[in-house]
């Protein structure tokens, strides 16, 4: 079963999207510089990266990357674009603690292999350094937040969050604990870990209202103090 789901990740790894131009004709070679290239970057981290590495272990010349990716940070955020969005969608529960059960299992299947922890990790760390690779990513985790959006949204119109629901917060709140658990600290979330988060989140998300402004409450000075 374990192997089963790294070679979906894998598989994962591999475009969602037909490519374009002479990569149209060669599809399978396209599907092979995109696995050795996330194979480099977990070895070597982004900066280190070299795409002539990245050819040779695919086994294809130089020139069949060049044609499909001019640079490295090209290559990158293409491969990005077509993996990103499609490895941990998770389907409506018809509930919110189903939703982020099936959400925060869908993280967890990701983030258990642990190329993927490696290269997550060290794309956080270069979106410091790097602007142009920090301003392209925000774009996918835009994305992301935005189906996280649909999540909370089903859940108010429910009636499981409070109208006045900080969405910022909440959306903060979905997967970084788990996230910090598996990339920063290394631990595994195994089904009890998860069932416990789950009841966590949710409590959580419950009690995540929005605030109101600093001096918001001055207009009322004078009168009775509001409940």
């Amino acid at each position: 079963m374990r192997r089963k789901r790294i070679d979906e990740i894998e598989g994962n790894l591999v475009s969602k999207r037909k490519p374009s131009g002479a990569a149209v004709m060669r599809p399978g070679v396209t599907e092979a510089l995109t696995r050795a290239l996330f194979i480099k970057w977990a070895e070597s981290g982004y900066a280190a990266l070299s795409l002539e590495a990245v050819a040779k272990l695919a086994g294809v010349g130089k020139a069949a990357l060049y044609r499909r990716w001019p640079s490295k940070q090209a290559m990158v955020l293409d491969r990005l674009e077509a993996v990103g969005l499609h490895v941990t969608d998770a389907p409506d529960q018809g509930a919110l603690a189903g939703d982020v059960r099936a959400l925060l299992l869908a993280v967890r299947r990701v983030l258990r292999h642990p190329l993927v922890r490696r290269i997550v990790a060290d794309l956080h760390s270069e979106m410091v350094r790097t602007p142009e690779l920090r301003e392209a990513v925000r774009t996918f985790q835009a994305a992301r937040r935005e189906r996280a959006d649909a999540l909370l949204t089903r859940a108010v119109a429910r009636g499981e969050l409070p109208a006045d629901l900080d969405f910022e917060r909440a959306k903060d709140l979905l997967a970084a604990p788990l996230y910090w658990r598996m990339v920063v600290l290394g631990e595994p979330a195994t089904r009890d870990y998860i069932a416990g988060l789950v009841d966590t989140t949710v409590s959580a998300l419950r009690n995540c209202k929005r605030t109101a402004k600093p001096g918001a409450a001055r207009g009322n000075a004078g009168g009775e103090v509001s409940r």
